[in-house]
Parts: C-alpha cells; sequence; structure tokens
C-alpha cells in the first residue's frame, strides 16, 4: 500500500507532507494526509495508556487485549469477524506497549465502508466470547513459554525489573505465564474500556479520503468511546535504580548477552536533538558508530553492538547492548564503558558530529516513502507532543548542533561512568 514519495526539496528542507487538521461533530481530532492517487486509506492512532495500565499483578493484560479486539465484535463471533476482514484484503491490528495502546487500519478505499465498520465495532463492541479468550491466551503463553530461556528476552526482561522495581515499566509488556495465565475475559474486558478512550487519543490517516468524509467517519468509529481522563505528565524523569551494579542470569549457553542502561534524556528535553548526535557517534550507526568500531571490527568481540535513546512517558534511558563469547564478555563492556568515557572526557570529533548530521538529516524522507510510513511517523510526532510543523523544523534544528552541544551532552550522560549492566550466560570476569 504505497504512496507516492513526498517531495523532500533540498538540505534542510523536510518532507514536504501537507498534514489537514479534521474535527469532527462529536470532538475528535485527527491529522489528515489526503493522497488520492492511489486507491488506499491507512489509519494509525494510539490511546493513552498501555502496558502501564495493567492492573497490579496482571502484567500482560493490555497485551492480551489487543490480541482480542479482533476476535469478533458485535455480532460476529472470532471467524466471522476475520473472514470479513479477509474478504476485503482489510489489515487490521492492535498493539499494547508500555505508555500507549496502538491500532492500524489498511484498506483499499472501495473497502472503506466495511472495514470502518469493522474498526468501529472492534473497538466499541469487542466480544470476549470464552472460546477467543481461551484460544488467545494459550496462543500467549505459548509464546512466553518458548521465550522462558531464550537469552535475549530473559535479559530485557530482567534490566527493566532492576531499572523500575516495583513501577509498572519494570514488569514484561506481554506478561510472564503465571500473570496471563490467572487473566480472565471479565478483567480484560473491563480493562479495555479504560484502554480505550478519548482523553489523550492520537489519530492519523492517510490516502484516499476527504477531510468532509473523515470527519463524519470519525464519530462513527470513535465518537461513542468513553471520555476518560488523560494521565498527567510526570515533572521529572522516573530516576533509574541499581547504577554502577551487574547482573547476571546464569544460562548454559557459550555467549553472553549484555545489556545496559544509564540515564537519558525526555523527547522535549533541550538536550534531546543534540543527545541524538552524539548516540548516533556512539551505538546508533550500523557500521560507522564508536563501539560498532571498536567492538566488532578491531577486535572482533562480538558481530553486533548497539545504543540508543529510550525516552518514555514517565522516565528517559540510554540502552544498549550486545552479545559475545562466555569469556569475551567482560573485554566487551570494558570497551563500551571506555568508548563512552572517551566521548564525556574528550568529545567526538568535529568530522564525526559532521557525518551524524549528515546522516540523520539525509535519511529521514526515507521514513516517508509509504502512506502506512506517512501515518506511524505522524502518529509519532503526535504521540510525542508535537505539531505538523516540526517535520519542517526537524532538519534545521539538527543542522544547528555544534560540537560543543555534543561535548555538552556527553558530559551530561556520560560523566558519571556508572550504568546498570544485565548479563545472560556465563560471563569471565564480569564485575
Amino acid at each position: 500500500m504505497n504512496a507516492p514519495i513526498p517531495a523532500a526539496a533540498t538540505s534542510l528542507a523536510g518532507p514536504s507532507v501537507p498534514v489537514q487538521k479534521v474535527r469532527s461533530s462529536a470532538g475528535v481530532e485527527a491529522w489528515l494526509v489526503e493522497e488520492h492517487s492511489l486507491p488506499l486509506i491507512a489509519v494509525d492512532f494510539a490511546f493513552d495508556g498501555g502496558a502501564t495500565r495493567d492492573p497490579e499483578n496482571a502484567a500482560g493484560s493490555a497485551y492480551l487485549v489487543s490480541g482480542l479486539l479482533d476476535e469478533g465484535a458485535g455480532d460476529l463471533d472470532a471467524e466471522a469477524f476475520q473472514g470479513k476482514l479477509a474478504d476485503h484484503a482489510i489489515s487490521l491490528g492492535f498493539d499494547a506497549r508500555r505508555d500507549d495502546f496502538h491500532g492500524h487500519l489498511q484498506t483499499l478505499s472501495s473497502h472503506r465502508d466495511t472495514a470502518f465498520e469493522l474498526l468501529a465495532l472492534a473497538l466499541n463492541a469487542p466480544r470476549f466470547d470464552d472460546d477467543a479468550v481461551a484460544r488467545v491466551k494459550g496462543q500467549v503463553i505459548s509464546g512466553l513459554q518458548r521465550q522462558a530461556q531464550n537469552p535475549e528476552t530473559l535479559c530485557r526482561n530482567a534490566l527493566y525489573a532492576a531499572a523500575f522495581p516495583g513501577h509498572p515499566y519494570g514488569r514484561p509488556e506481554k506478561g510472564d505465564v503465571d500473570s496471563v495465565s490467572q487473566l480472565e475475559a471479565t478483567a480484560l474486558k473491563a480493562l479495555s474500556r479504560d484502554l480505550l478512550a478519548r482523553a489523550g487519543l492520537k489519530l492519523v490517516v492517510v490516502g484516499d479520503i476527504t477531510a468532509d468524509e473523515l470527519a463524519s467517519r470519525l464519530d462513527q468509529i470513535f465518537g461513542a468511546l468513553p471520555e476518560g481522563l488523560p494521565r498527567a505528565q510526570p515533572a521529572e524523569a522516573l530516576p533509574i535504580q541499581g547504577l554502577g551494579q551487574t547482573h547476571t542470569i546464569d544460562l548454559d549457553v557459550p555467549q553472553t548477552v549484555l545489556r545496559f542502561v544509564g540515564p537519558g534524556l525526555m523527547r522535549h528535553d533541550p538536550d534531546f536533538i543534540a543527545g541524538s548526535v552524539l548516540n548516533h557517534i556512539l551505538g546508533g550507526s550500523a557500521f560507522t558508530s564508536r563501539l560498532f568500531m571498536e567492538v566488532r571490527e578491531k577486535r572482533g568481540l562480538a558481530y553486533g553492538v548497539s545504543s540508543s535513546l529510550l525516552p518514555l512517558r514517565q522516565g528517559a534511558m540510554l540502552v544498549g547492548g550486545t552479545a559475545t563469547k562466555n569469556e569475551r564478555a567482560a573485554e566487551s563492556m570494558s570497551v563500551i564503558r571506555e568508548e563512552m568515557a572517551k566521548l564525556a572526557n574528550e568529545g567526538p570529533s568535529e568530522h564525526e558530529v559532521e557525518e551524524a548530521r549528515r546522516y540523520i538529516i539525509g535519511s529521514y524522507p526515507l521514513r516517508f516513502d509509504t502512506s502506512p510510513k506517512i501515518a506511524s511517523e505522524l502518529l509519532g510526532l503526535a504521540v510525542n507532543g508535537f505539531e505538523p510543523e516540526f517535520l519542517s523544523e526537524r532538519n534545521s534544528l539538527f543542522a544547528a548542533v555544534t560540537l560543543a552541544d555534543v561535548k555538552r551532552v556527553a558530559e551530561r550522560l556520560f560523566g558519571d561512568p556508572r550504568l546498570l549492566v544485565q548479563a545472560v550466560g556465563r560471563p569471565v570476569g564480569l564485575v
């Protein structure tokens, strides 16, 4: 379901994406990008609150709800609902992330009536039939059982549990076998009413539909949902616990999976743009980052190594990791720490900053070469509190980042060398 690549002029001009704001009579707002050259419509939306709304001792609830909304709704059972989707080549799905509950719809414009009707039913009248709940719950549990000895999954879950003990961020988004086994249809249905509330709803539509038609469709789909209450934005980021500690889960495998976390930057922090340049230099570039060159190219310690900034609604982290032979785990982690210390003490070179800026600016239009990509990128802006105008401003913000900016942020993030490190395997000498 591709749309023409938006015109992206040269240098600092952002992608030319004409965004209209459409507001329905019931007050539902959407961002619309009309594109009538192809008979396609893509809808992306996010409700305020995902896995963080899971009740205590019921981790995985929102994720299970996301798998059940298209398993029967209204007078259609699961087989009939899925049959209608298949007969009309409609793609409909949901996903519970940490801070948001996402949904997407992709359809031929000739099938819009059926597509919008099914989406409205899924959101407003999900059935949660006992057989559907049992089947989807069984699928989730089966997946969790397969992942129970997966080093990557074990490492990620343990890292978040240590970083945010007692907070929803510390629980696995999909839950675990014990928590999911206890979930019941009644509680899931009640949670869905809490999740699918209009307060904080962000919505993007791209494709073959006019603003006038969309306004009426918005009420059809979203207008009857409960208003709900938006969650307050925290005054300050949730602190990361356990900095300076290293934890190991013993697993008899030839490689150790390593994951680390340190302080990050909230999305609207004035240093976030410069921090993104810094992260690209450290470990965000697949083939030119310092970590890639030092860990893989020069020493052959691992096949891959990376880092990324992860801003969440209530906290922010710099996360990264690699996988290496057990006997080289300590050396790998030492090299990672050394590169972070070098950036804190010496900063990057002017050439590194220029190359990072060039890549970040030059690759941006690739996020807008299909209708679903455009919808997803715009939804990300909306969820993070930006307006459509950010598209035209974004590249200029990156171009304005100086070497001094990146040095300052490196001192801020890496000046304190303490990291929380999680290992899974049998690492030798890792402390």
